[in-house]
């Protein structure tokens, strides 16, 4: 009698030394209640801030995003290994990490040398859509819309800040937002009314990344659209697109409390109530920038809708929030894919695709 065939083992990886370590951690609670065990063997692995790697609790209500509460990975959430070999026989790794050291190519690349499946964007998707500057170009360089900006390298500012805060005056309007170029979560974020803000603006930015991006403000709808990998080769699947609603009154923009921490001052809306021609135009941008920076497996893509239906092109996060609630499962729920099947198809698609060159 033959034996049984064995579970397919994942490694989920989680946690990190980035700023979005919470975020990261409580995406893990998410995969951990849902992934299908009767498919699945699953190895948890935690990244301490510090960059200590744990094999972790399989206990998802230690990770879980709560009031007041920021979850972590610490030396005490499980025993601590020196390496991927530790981990036994892994087919895939699911690599849960947001922002640098995780979302960046780092940790692709040491898949890669390892021979190890992983789900996501490869090395230089994954570098190109952490750093707004060289997204931006790639989009450019792709035929697609996006909105003026300015970027502040680290030389520029410390040498020749004058010169810097008269450029950002000449080519941007205000409002404008200044980020951390190589973040995500809204980090280090701040809406500038007038010049006299931008420079505390910059330094805030700096404190999570010594690049930074000024953006000109867009007026439109903040809208967001999820992408996944064809399957077989196939062409990558849009979302129908989701909304932000951001209560103003309550919040200036949509910062790390009101994605996070708040529950009155932002909602999710999926799918959003857009005109059907507006709709398929933001699915399509979405397609298209997932492609013109090589991405695989999955990415949210963000654009603004403006009052005539111009769809502007944002950002691309190729690790995008991805707990129960996050807008990338959720869009997907409203397409006709649940969350279990979501992370289902990710990992099929991660067991498809070969590591090295494709």
């Amino acid at each position: 009698m033959s034996e049984p065939s064995r579970k397919v083992r994942v490694a989920l990886v989680f946690g990190g030394r980035s700023g979005e370590h919470a975020i990261s951690t409580a995406t893990a609670a998410g995969v951990l209640k849902a992934i299908d065990r009767d498919r699945y063997d699953v190895v948890p692995v935690g990244i301490t801030r510090e960059g200590t790697w744990v094999l972790a609790s399989g206990d998802a209500s230690l990770y879980e995003l709560s009031s007041g509460r920021l979850p972590e990975v610490t030396h005490q959430s499980g025993r601590e290994v020196a390496g991927l070999a530790e981990l036994g026989d892994v087919d895939v790794v699911f690599p849960l990490l947001h922002g640098p050291y995780g979302e960046d190519g780092t940790i692709q690349g040491l898949l890669e040398l390892a021979g190890i499946r992983y789900v996501g964007a490869g090395v230089l998707a994954s570098a190109v859509g952490m750093d707004k500057q060289f997204m931006k170009l790639a989009f450019t360089g792709h035929g697609l819309p996006v909105g003026p900006y300015v970027v502040v390298r680290p030389r520029d500012w410390e040498q020749r800040a004058s010169e810097v805060v008269r450029e950002v005056q000449e080519q941007l309007r205000f409002p404008v937002f200044v980020k951390p170029a190589r973040a995500g979560s809204s980090l280090g974020v701040t809406r500038v009314e007038d010049l006299t803000g931008l420079a505390d603006a910059i330094e805030e930015a700096r404190l999570h990344d010594p690049k930074v991006l000024v953006e000109q403000g867009l007026e439109g709808r903040e809208i967001e659209c999820a992408v996944l990998g064809g399957r077989d080769g196939g062409a990558p699947r849009a979302s129908v697109p989701g909304e932000i609603v951001v209560d103003h009154d309550a919040a200036r923009f949509y910062d790390f409390e009101a994605k996070y921490l708040s529950d009155s001052q932002a909602r999710t809306q999926a799918p959003a109530d857009l005109p059907e021609e507006v709709s398929e135009r933001v699915r399509d941008i979405a397609v298209r920038a997932f492609e013109a920076i090589g991405a695989e497996g999955l990415s949210r893509v963000d654009v603004f809708v403006a009052p005539d239906g111009e769809v502007v092109l944002n950002e691309i996060n190729t690790m995008p929030g991805f707990t129960p609630i996050s807008m990338y499962p959720q869009m997907w729920q409203a397409s006709g894919l649940s969350y279990p099947d979501l992370i289902d198809e990710l990992i099929q698609l991660a067991l498809e695709r070969p590591t090295g060159l494709r």
